[in-house]
């Protein structure tokens, strides 16, 4: 679920220099076939937690973990085989998940209440990293959000005009697309002052 990225690469981009900051890249996805009536955003929120879990296991050290949302999903052929991995609404969905993991720490932290679906996400005693919201990756196909971000499968005419920002399962981005994540990902500059590591 967690992919280590050449043992934790520096952090530069977006005017910033050289930086203690050690990124961990999450990449999960429930990956399953919902057999249940639990809903999809709910089964990925508890692997949040898992992730989470195992993570400050791993990386003891880890303090923050910036959570994102999924990109579209809507370009997935759906008559694949295997199956796409996480086709709509399910790419829509996990950002309710990003959310609702959020909250449940909050809460926790606030009240000693832990979440059924999380589980214990206590910062204070060391069980998690301290969580808040990564980018949020998600946009409707080409209908731009407010910050103009859209994703393009090829469309002729504006925004797209042509732009192909997935790979040909529809699902992964490619290049342009990797290039549109990293740039939301690197110029995320809401990291709390004062917040000691």
């Amino acid at each position: 679920w967690i992919k280590e990225v050449n043992g934790g690469p520096q952090v530069t981009g977006c005017g910033a220099g050289a930086s203690p900051w050690q990124p961990l890249c999450d990449a999960a996805n429930s990956g399953c076939t919902n057999t249940d009536n639990t809903t999809e955003a709910l089964r990925y929120e508890s692997q949040l937690g898992e992730i989470l879990r195992a993570a400050k296991i791993r990386w003891p050290n880890l303090k923050m973990a910036f959570l994102a949302s999924r990109i579209y999903g809507g370009y997935a052929p759906l008559t694949t085989n295997p199956p796409p991995v996480s086709p709509e609404p399910y790419a829509y969905e996990y950002g309710y998940s990003v959310k609702w993991e959020i909250q449940a720490q909050t809460n926790q932290i606030r009240t000693g209440t832990v979440d059924r679906v999380a589980r214990d996400l206590n910062y204070n005693n060391g069980t998690v990293p301290w969580i808040a919201w990564g980018p949020y990756l998600w946009a409707n196909g080409t209908n731009p959000r407010s910050d103009g971000l859209v994703w393009c499968d090829g469309q002729a005419g504006a925004p797209c005009n042509g732009e192909i920002d997935f790979q040909s399962d529809g699902t992964h981005p490619n290049a342009q697309g990797i290039g549109k994540v990293s740039n939301l990902l690197m110029c995320l500059r809401h990291i709390p002052l004062g917040f000691e590591t």
